[in-house]
């Protein structure tokens, strides 16, 4: 039988804001981070490579290697403010009046754009350092599918991933400490997402938690910025690391889709419980609370102001349109969407992102976002 929703996320409503909030991170300071792994380690004495689509995908990542400390241009002279002040993402005062933001009555009324400017700066700090923090993750989790996963060739492919992510770690940390002067610490919401990726004793879990969940939006997420950041540099580490991301959905995809179509409607539907729970803490650190603690505004005056109920205003975030634009699709793929009479669908629908399924799943998007790794010599 299914949970509620209340049950799933520790709340009555996806969207209450006052619950969203009270989840902080208390340990700041902490250098080390404790997290109990339930799992067994797998050794398979079956070393037949019967699994096509994974040898290929294995024989691209050994072919696709970079080296973060040689690879890329770390003389580049970035000027953080001038580069997001060259950003149409960076907010200005005629802007938000232009798409009807309404700030009168808050303490951003008073804001000029040199203070947005600020704001910006801080935003592209805390989202590298989420995506720094989501890669160590990604680090810890793809060693354990290593130990976990029964299938050689899910074990050679994921051998290659633990490089990549540790490469991954190394360029964002670097990034961040030599370009952007330090980083935030992670969102709670994240944390405690990781959290439960690496608890759960099942490999297939770590795989939708982290492969198909966190992967898959790292992977839009990293799109945009790449889109719209004016710094070279950062431009030149995410296509390199979008290379590598396409790669790692598509892992989980593949290997995920064969096990799945062997799992009984009650095994399916903690799946698709688990997919959205992940799907909300995902959405809900997004908020960037922290930012706004930083600058001193009130978080929930802030966020209100920026959700308004005005459709117009939604439909202009680019962001909240690409946050679920690989998962959703992968979730139908994976046959989590209509699974139990449209479980997930149904939740999906309640955070308005079900109109993504349709899009193109990372199956096989992977093959053209790979061919990003050509255009390196010309980057």
């Amino acid at each position: 039988m299914a949970r509620t929703d209340a049950e799933i996320l520790g709340r009555d409503s996806v969207d209450d804001l006052d619950a969203i909030l009270a989840v902080t991170n208390t340990e700041v300071d902490e250098a080390v981070h404790v997290v109990k792994d339930n799992a067994d380690a797998i050794f398979t004495w079956d070393y037949e490579r019967s699994r096509p689509p994974l040898v290929k995908l294995y024989e691209k990542a050994k072919t696709s290697q970079w080296n973060g400390e040689t690879d890329l241009p770390w003389d580049t002279d970035v000027q953080p403010e001038r580069d997001v002040a060259a950003s149409p993402m960076t907010p200005t005062v005629e802007r938000l009046a232009s798409i009807g933001i309404d700030l009168s009555g808050t303490v951003l009324a008073t804001w000029d754009d040199d203070q947005w400017l600020t704001w910006a700066v801080e935003r592209q700090k805390w989202t590298m350092s989420q995506f720094l923090h989501g890669e160590q993750g990604a680090l810890v989790c793809t060693a354990k599918i290593v130990e976990t996963v029964p299938w050689i060739d899910a074990k050679y492919y994921a051998a290659t991933q633990v490089m990549d992510e540790a490469r991954h770690v190394e360029v964002f940390a670097k990034y961040l400490d030599t370009k952007l002067d330090g980083h935030y610490p992670i969102n709670h919401h994240l944390k405690l997402l990781l959290d439960d990726i690496i608890d759960d004793s099942r490999w297939d879990m770590t795989y939708l938690g982290m492969q198909i969940m966190v992967e898959g939006l790292a992977l839009a997420a990293f799109g945009m910025a790449h889109q719209t950041t004016q710094d070279p540099l950062l431009k030149q580490l995410l296509r390199y690391v979008m290379s590598d991301e396409a790669r790692h959905v598509a892992f989980g995809v593949l290997s995920l889709k064969e096990y799945y179509t062997e799992l009984s409607a009650a095994e399916l539907l903690d799946r698709q419980e688990f997919a959205f729970e992940a799907a909300v803490r995902m959405r809900d650190r997004f908020l960037q609370q922290e930012v706004w603690e930083r600058m001193g505004v009130p978080v929930r005056d802030a966020i209100r102001v920026f959700k308004q109920d005005d459709p117009a205003i939604k439909n202009q975030d680019p962001f909240q349109q690409l946050l679920f634009s690989k998962i959703v699709p992968n979730c139908k793929k994976l046959g989590l969407l209509d699974a139990n009479d449209g479980w997930l669908r149904k939740r999906f629908d309640t955070l308005g992102v079900t109109q993504f399924e349709d899009w193109v799943d990372t199956g096989e998007e992977y093959e053209l976002l790979d061919e990003v790794a050509k255009d390196r010599a010309s980057a």
